[in-house]
């Protein structure tokens, strides 16, 4: 789905992994620092979430 081949996930994932921001295991994430998380990303994880939670309001996805 991210177009990218499984070992650049893998490299990704371990590099987030090391700094203590998530946990990955066979195939599963699990976020242990969002907001550090979120300090990693670029500037466009902001503009999406924004129009993410522009279009499909909290009380409709939960």
């Amino acid at each position: 789905m991210l177009g990218v081949r499984r070992e650049g996930v893998t490299e990704a994932a371990t590099k987030l992994q090391k700094e203590g921001l998530i946990k990955y295991a066979r195939g599963h994430i699990t976020i242990l620092n969002r907001t550090g998380l979120e300090q990693r990303t670029c500037e466009c994880y902001k503009v999406v979430k924004k129009e993410y939670d522009r279009l499909l309001p909290h009380s409709i996805a939960t």
